[in-house]
């Protein structure tokens, strides 16, 4: 590294803090860093932030003299997927990164309305491309453990560090998708990357792949093991002896039927699909061959299955490779399918390749298996590939298709509230998959049922304190909080803190109460007020008032789940975060009211009389279990990683569970005050729960419910622990061992019922699998059959209705700054989805500058980037280019503000494709005129 590199490095230091989390790149840099040094910037994030811990980085980055420190650190960057970073610092050059502070103020303000319209399981398979996968994985995480809220939230902190030119694009197109209200909300206006209309400046990207991270882990995540093989496969058999009730679950695919394979967690469903995989390629004849893809849904999955299918195949002398968005811009995926036997998949990968044309139909393929394939719903990828394949099959072509088999522990029944609903239900999944059976284990059940036990199930309902000085006090500060808060509205007259929220009757220590202040900051942020000075100071002092109410609201819960202690030291840990910070006279004030109460609440926290019956319960349990057994091994299951450490310390404190020495399993997700683990971390500690006597129990957020194989185990524990049926289906398998036990401890008689209710649709679903396999096999098909044509008929219908033209002539400004561009009549549209101005005019109202990236892509040159001409703005309106003969520029309709030239009335628009204007073809003879 030169002298001037490193004075750059140093310069340019505040974009690397904003956007690098350096623990996602620690690994990359041991050679450079020693280890103690790794240690203090993990440290560091885990107890200032992700910011203080990438200022620390770069301190120990610059300090570094040894020869390729800088190469590795660009590589590091890279391989981690700071795609935009990387780009950045290779040239110096951070207009990109510059170009998106607007927008991060933007998300700032709008960040409580991000958190109650947005569900991060529906858009996260389009937004992960602008993400680290590790961030996606967290925010499925945090979603998981805390709820949609949360995740949102992550989801936001991700995307304030999000180093993609083209997330403020991409977030406008997935609410768009999704048809959520906030994209109402979301102004883009930036040149950013046209994902739908492939933009020149995105050829390059059209291959990235979306990780998706859905419900459910596959059983083969082999959390358990050290060796990549799934545990599954490593452990429970021989990979060589398979199974009877593996054979009887592989025996229709083997047969060549599309098989749906629904088999408990941890029976070996991995094992059986390489078992079909391998049926499949042995079956065609000599001068044919079979092509097998294999579909995982996350990376780590994806990692390892394309590990286990390398491992089993390759020494049978099958070749095998695979793409994930991790790999997909370094990778052919034309030559990889081309030349490799078995091709594993992130299925977005395929979804972008059928839409480019680099495969170009799925006849290429003989078999594709779905990992998880009770996914394929609404616009997951699976059923991309799924509407595709079922395009090709009912437009009558004569190309083969190739079968299909999916895997799953759970097809799950939604909403239905009868066995013939959930018919309908499971027939529609089928229908999706082209599905002729469901494979499930009949005649091996005895053997089944010894390698995979179903535990007792118990209901422990508990009350709670009868007497709670603490939320009398905790409660007594939210109501000065609020009146505080109702102050600030004195001089706007009709608008109050209530009619804000139309949330009622709101109780402190609530989910309910959560959602109300969302609700408030919702409608504060998009107030809208003639004194700009007076509105920011509204909106600023609601949110730190609502901000508080948070947090003595999360307080009030923790007390309600744990010991008083742990939701005093939360608040504790909050006011001395909110010492370090700004700290003005609102905060002051706040802090000062919770300090002037702290003594007594110590005092309360610290007396024994108020110790929760729910631990005393769970105390109990844990106990008694023990004494019967002690050997006993637990997985005790909690909602929030609060918790995880609440629980941890009140067994280590406990004189009589003490000797169980907790240890913790948590996911990759980080939140204010901790950091997730990492993969091997989570390794190491099951690996140490599954052999040695250290840990007796490990305390778990939902991590473990999936994909974990601990046959030791016979206690699970849920401590106000509830999902969906599925997810109740995980948790109870991880008790394997033969006398497992699974209890259900809560203070709330619904969670008890929900429970129930998720048991009655278990049995529901298996009476209803059941039901269907006795139909008459063409009947099943012809059930399949006529649901696949309503779908596609629905599907057609949506995408036939045609738009009104406009003919009507109209300006186009430049968003920034509202300078004059062009009218739309002179606009072209070049090669379908790219478009042009023609006229010398509109050459004097952009300025250009050479593209950092010049690159060629089918008749197109990138030659420059183009921008408005208007001093102090040079807001980015697009590229200019070479296209056959001609140099043009090409424009982005995300960069201007259409004007109707009649009426004056100004719109936005995302797409080219939303903007319904009469659009002339380019002409080669009227540019040469």
């Amino acid at each position: 590294m030169t002298a001037e590199e490193r004075r750059n490095l140093h310069a340019f230091q505040n974009y690397v803090t904003k956007i690098l989390d350096p623990t996602y790149i620690l690994s990359y840099m041991a050679p450079w860093f020693k280890e103690d040094e790794l240690q203090y910037i993990q440290a560091e994030k885990n107890n200032k932030g992700v910011m203080e811990a990438a200022s620390l980085f770069l301190k120990f980055l610059l300090e570094l003299q040894e020869e390729g420190w800088f190469r590795g650190f660009l590589d590091a960057l890279d391989h981690a997927g700071y795609s935009g970073l990387y780009e950045a610092i290779e040239s110096w050059d951070f207009q990109k990164i510059e170009k998106l502070e607007e927008y991060r103020l933007l998300l700032r303000r709008l960040q409580p309305e991000f958190k109650t319209s947005i569900d991060p399981d529906h858009i996260l398979p389009d937004m992960c491309e602008c993400l680290i996968n590790q961030e996606c994985e967290e925010i499925k995480q945090v979603c998981s453990n805390k709820g949609s809220m949360a995740g949102a939230e992550k989801m936001v902190e991700c995307l304030l560090r999000s180093d993609k030119e083209n997330w403020p694009k991409t977030l406008k197109l997935a609410l768009e998708k999704e048809e959520n209200k906030f994209s109402e909300l979301w102004i883009v206006d930036t040149g950013s990357k046209d994902v739908e209309t492939k933009d020149l400046e995105d050829e390059e990207m059209n291959t990235s792949d979306i990780q998706i991270v859905y419900k459910e882990e596959p059983e083969c995540q082999n959390l358990s093991q050290n060796s990549c093989p799934p545990s599954e496969v490593s452990h429970t058999y021989s990979p060589t002896k398979p199974r009877n009730y593996q054979l009887e679950l592989a025996l229709p695919a083997k047969q060549g039927r599309n098989t749906i394979i629904c088999a408990p967690t941890g029976c070996g469903k991995t094992f059986v699909s390489l078992l079909i995989c391998e049926h499949h390629l042995q079956k065609f004849p000599q001068g044919q061959k079979g092509k097998v893809v294999f579909f995982a849904i996350q990376l780590p999955v994806y990692e390892q299955q394309k590990s286990v299918f390398s491992n089993y195949f390759e020494r049978r002398g099958y070749k095998v490779s695979g793409i994930s968005g991790a790999t997909s811009e370094k990778v052919s995926v034309e030559q990889i399918v081309e030349n490799n036997d078995i091709i594993i998949l992130t299925p977005q990968i395929l979804v972008n390749s059928l839409k480019n044309g680099t495969v170009p139909s799925l006849s290429v393929f003989t078999l594709m298996i779905f990992d998880e394939c009770h996914n394929t719903s609404k616009h997951h990828p699976y059923n991309m590939i799924m509407f595709n394949y079922l395009d090709q099959k009912l437009g009558g072509s004569s190309d083969p298709l190739p079968q299909i088999v999916g895997l799953t522990a759970s097809v799950g029944v939604g909403d239905a509230k009868s066995t013939t609903e959930a018919m309908e239900y499971i027939c529609k999944l089928c229908a999706s998959l082209d599905m002729s059976v469901i494979a499930t284990v009949k005649d091996n059940l005895e053997e089944l049922e010894e390698i995979v036990y179903k535990p007792q199930k118990f209901f422990r309902k508990v009350e709670l304190r009868t007497d709670d000085r603490f939320k009398y006090i905790i409660s007594q500060l939210m109501r000065e909080t609020e009146s505080l808060a109702k102050s600030v509205f004195g001089e706007l007259g009709t608008v109050t803190l209530e009619n804000l929220s139309e949330i009622q009757n709101r109780n402190f220590g609530t989910q309910k109460y959560e959602q109300w202040i969302v609700a408030v900051q919702k409608k504060c942020m998009v107030l809208q007020m003639a004194d700009k000075d007076e509105e920011s100071r509204i909106c600023k002092a609601l949110f730190l008032y609502t901000s508080h109410l948070r947090k003595l609201n999360d307080a009030l819960i923790i007390n309600e789940h744990a010991r008083m202690k742990d939701a005093l030291d939360y608040l504790k840990d909050f006011f001395t975060n909110v010492r370090s910070a700004g700290f003005d006279e609102i905060e002051q004030d706040l802090t000062r009211r919770f300090e002037e109460k702290l003594q007594e609440l110590e005092s309360i926290s610290m007396d024994p009389s108020n110790e929760n019956p729910k631990l005393k319960d769970l105390c109990f349990i844990l106990q008694e279990e023990y004494h019967f057994n002690p050997d006993t091994r637990t997985i005790l299951f909690v909602k929030t990683r609060a918790l995880v450490d609440a629980l941890k310390k009140w067994i280590e404190e406990n004189s009589k569970l003490s000797f169980l020495k907790p240890g913790i399993l948590t996911g990759r997700g980080k939140t204010n005050q901790n950091i997730g683990m990492t993969l091997p971390a989570q390794k190491c500690v099951l690996d140490a729960f599954r052999t040695t006597d250290d840990n007796k129990i490990l305390i778990a957020t939902s991590v473990a419910d999936e994909g974990i194989d601990i046959a030791q185990c016979n206690l699970v524990i849920l401590y106000e622990y509830v999902g969906n049926v599925i997810k109740m289906i995980q948790t109870r398998g991880r008790g394997r061992a033969r006398g497992s036990k699974c209890f259900l401890l809560t203070s709330n008689a619904d969670v008890i019922e929900k429970e129930k209710i998720n048991m009655y649709k278990e049995k529901m679903m298996n009476d209803s699998i059941l039901k269907i396999q006795t139909w008459d096999e063409e009947v099943f098909k012809e059930k399949i059959r006529q649901i696949q044509i309503h779908e596609k008929f629905i599907r057609d219908s949506q995408g036939k209705a045609k738009p009104v033209l406009d003919k009507k002539n109209k300006k186009l400004l430049c968003r920034k700054c509202k300078a004059f561009a062009c009218y739309t009549a002179d606009i072209r549209v070049v090669e379908e989805c790219h478009f042009t101005v023609v006229g010398d005019a509109f050459r004097e109202c952009f300025v250009s500058k050479l593209h950092p990236r010049p690159k060629s892509f089918g008749c197109f040159e990138k030659k420059a980037k183009i921008f408005c001409a208007r001093e102090k703005c040079h807001h980015d309106w697009g590229i200019y280019v070479k296209y056959k003969a001609f140099e043009i520029p090409v424009i982005k309709i995300e960069s201007f503000v259409v004007e109707d030239i009649a009426t004056g009335q100004q719109r936005l628009y995302a797409k080219w494709r939303d903007f319904h204007f009469e659009k002339l073809p380019f002409d080669a003879a009227e540019m040469s005129q």
